[in-house]
């Protein structure tokens, strides 16, 4: 799904991008360019990274 329309960055997009290290919206701002323009798109990309991040978080084994 479009997250920005503006630059036409949709989920999957920001998915890769946090993959690839981008862990903040500064980040996915500089790569992506997203929410650099109207502004509208930034809660959803938030919840986006938030939600990758989580899932990645999920795979790494635990530490005792």
């Amino acid at each position: 799904m479009y997250v920005c329309i503006c630059h036409g960055v949709t989920d999957k997009q920001i998915e890769t991008a946090v993959e690839a290290g981008a862990t903040t919206m500064k980040k996915l701002s500089v790569e992506l360019k997203v929410g650099s323009q109207c502004g509208k798109c930034c809660q959803c990309a938030k919840k986006v990274l938030n939600n990758k991040l989580i899932l990645i978080a999920e795979q790494l084994p635990c530490v005792a």
